[in-house]
């Protein structure tokens, strides 16, 4: 099955079946089901969710943009770092779960992140990992630093100016001290 996949799936387009992707974020699906492009989920009175809801950049003033608006929001985002997909699962509103998942259609590498991650037209879950993920904050702590080094160690010349797209880092420190932000 190469579904069309770029060459730059590790191992190329034959080794798909041999890679796990993950995806976080919606609870309640089951196998089977497919993941596709949606509008953000709005919690009453997130003035984060709202502002992705109107399209625009949320801002929190003292700590900046968080929780950035995806490069491509017609498309479902996949990685081979289940870390990655646990911090997606774990804001969303309710707490979301973490699939193993399979892309379906077009895949593009997601010029956004540091860590392997691609665009998908869709994806198909394969399995549930971890339903209703909620990271601790040390965990969250965690992955901040392994984040943060993986922005100190890239091509300063790269165009990806921050590992989770420019704010995340700072949605993380916000999401550290308040807690899980909607999504």
């Amino acid at each position: 099955m190469t579904n069309g996949l770029p060459p730059t799936i590790p191992g190329g387009p034959a080794a798909l079946d041999a890679v796990r992707y993950f995806h976080g974020g919606v609870p309640g699906l089951r196998p089977g089901d497919l993941l596709e492009p949606h509008p953000p989920a709005v919690l009453d009175g997130c003035p984060i969710c709202e502002a992705k809801a109107a399209g625009r950049q949320p801002y929190v003033e003292g700590v900046g943009i968080v929780d950035p608006l995806p490069e491509r929001p017609d498309r479902v985002y996949i990685t081979t770092d289940r870390d990655y997909a646990r911090y997606y699962a774990s804001l969303y509103a309710g707490r979301g779960d973490l699939y193993v998942v399979e892309p379906v259609g077009a895949v593009d590498p997601s010029t956004e992140d540091r860590f392997p991650t691609w665009a998908a037209e869709a994806a198909r879950v394969r399995s549930v990992y971890d339903r209703a993920v909620q990271l601790t904050p040390a965990q969250r702590r965690s992955l901040l630093r392994r984040w943060t080094v993986a922005d100190f160690t890239v091509d300063p010349a790269d165009e990806r100016r921050s590992l989770l797209r420019p704010g995340i880092a700072a949605a993380m420190r916000w999401n550290a001290v308040v807690g899980r932000a909607g999504r």
